[in-house]
């Protein structure tokens, strides 16, 4: 028996980095996982990957900044496995990155959909059902960014800032109904997205070394712990990868 035997999680992101080693993790565990992307070619390998190795997996493209389509998604994995016990909301994207100053609005107003507003829907869609059978568990995906300023990264950080306190806003109107809310922060992580930040030369992060990045598998290991009852004390926090008795408790 896995720690999550039994329990359905959505992963959206799901494609690579955090997301995909967290549905790895996850279906790893004992979970039945759909994952979420808008692309459909790495969550489709990814699901057929987890499911010859005798897990649960299925797979749907799904735009986060779409509410109709997360909202389907959802209604998938009810379908697929008669009922949803968790989100993990990862989908975001660090383009374009550059300053305010010269900001396209269109693209600028795209990411903040995807980073902000991609959590909301997630929200939305998974909570009348989980208020219904009185239990679920949220997940956002936050950072650092959400409270320190970074050049270049406007929407990004002006988006986690908003995650975090969206999270806050959640938990308020949910404790007391089984529902847990949760931002975790996973600090920096070899991921694609280190590397387009690597590659704009903008800021301090694009100036730290690949093996300086925590490997995907910290933040992965966290949201299996995470969707546990040993992390329901935390339930309204933001757990930051960064403190070193949290990365304890937590088993890193």
């Amino acid at each position: 028996m896995g720690k999550l035997s039994g329990k359905t999680v959505v992963v959206t992101g799901a494609s690579r980095g955090i997301g995909a080693a967290a549905a790895e993790e996850m279906a790893g565990e004992g979970a039945s996982v759909l994952l979420l992307a808008r692309s459909a070619e790495g969550i489709t390998a990814l699901a057929s990957r987890l499911r010859k190795a005798g897990h649960v997996a299925e797979a749907m493209t799904c735009d986060v900044a779409e509410f109709t389509q997360v909202q389907a998604a959802i209604g998938r994995a009810h379908e697929a496995f008669g009922r949803v016990d968790a989100i993990v909301n990862n989908a975001g994207v660090i383009e374009p990155i550059g300053p305010l100053a010269s900001a396209d609005p269109r693209a600028w107003a795209h990411a903040t959909d995807v980073n902000f507003k991609g959590v909301f829907n997630g929200m939305r869609a998974v909570l009348p059902e989980m208020r219904a059978q009185g239990a679920g568990v949220i997940v956002n995906v936050g950072s650092g960014a959400a409270h320190n300023p970074l050049e270049g990264w406007s929407h990004y950080c002006a988006a986690k800032a908003a995650t975090s306190m969206l999270t806050r806003c959640a938990h308020l109107e949910n404790r007391g109904r089984g529902i847990r809310v949760y931002s975790l922060s996973p600090g920096t992580v070899a991921t694609d997205m280190q590397r387009r930040i690597k590659a704009s030369g903008i800021n301090a992060v694009s100036q730290m070394d690949f093996s300086q990045h925590a490997p995907v598998t910290d933040p992965a290991r966290a949201l299996v712990w995470l969707l546990t009852e040993d992390a329901a004390e935390f339930a309204g926090q933001e757990i930051s990868l960064r403190q070193p008795e949290m990365r304890a408790r937590i088993g890193l």
